[in-house]
């Protein structure tokens, strides 16, 4: 199993003798899943390559740190990798993955109260060089008060706003109602209207 510190585009998956012929499409999350639990040794990090972009993505806007967003990203993985006999199938793959980054998150907030997060930002998360100066401003000012906010509804944003999940699918990997999802947006959006109102006056 390899757990990326930067992860890059997947490569071809290969697959042991029998389990995936050439040219066939390309398995499902549930399918590498299920590979996984029967011994396939590349299916977990099939899985890992495809999902590891969003999941560090989350990571480092949780906890505003690049080294503590990559420790608690390996270890969320690898917390994956031995706990797939507990996914029960009730929720996507994806869903079941981001539930234990974002707990992992959770766990090292609290481990690491009145500790500030390093003031480096990990490369990877850098934007496209159209307008690097501006974009980097724009991403570093939402980042920075995103982390002004309470815990759960920073998260709530990070994962509905910034990542795109629907409030149903946000609801599951935080384990609690859509409602109080919806909810935690609400307060959290109210308070950044404020510090952020800058950024859509300048919007074209």
């Amino acid at each position: 199993m390899s757990v990326p510190t930067r992860c890059s585009p997947a490569a071809p998956a290969r697959h042991p003798a029998g389990s995936a012929p050439t040219g066939s499409p390309p398995r499902t999350d549930r399918q590498l899943l299920e590979a996984h639990r029967a011994g396939d040794r590349l299916a977990f990090d099939e899985l890992v390559r495809r999902h590891g972009d969003p999941l560090w993505s989350v990571a480092v806007r949780i906890l505003r740190d690049p080294e503590d967003a990559r420790d608690v990203l390996q270890e969320a993985v690898l917390a994956a990798y031995r706990a797939e006999g507990r996914f029960r199938g009730d929720a996507s793959v994806s869903t079941w993955l981001h539930r234990i980054v974002v707990n992992r998150c959770l766990d090292a907030l609290r481990a690491r109260r009145g500790r500030p997060p390093s003031t480096g930002w990990p490369e990877r998360d850098l934007p496209d060089p159209h307008d690097v100066a501006a974009a980097l401003i724009t991403r570093l000012t939402v980042t920075d008060a995103l982390a002004l906010l309470p815990v759960e509804q920073r998260v709530a944003l990070v994962l509905v706003d910034v990542q795109g999940w629907p409030v149903e699918e946000a609801a599951a990997i935080l384990g609690v109602p859509s409602g109080t999802v919806k909810s935690r947006c609400a307060r959290g959006r109210r308070r950044l209207a404020p510090i952020l109102g800058h950024l859509r006056e300048e919007t074209p």
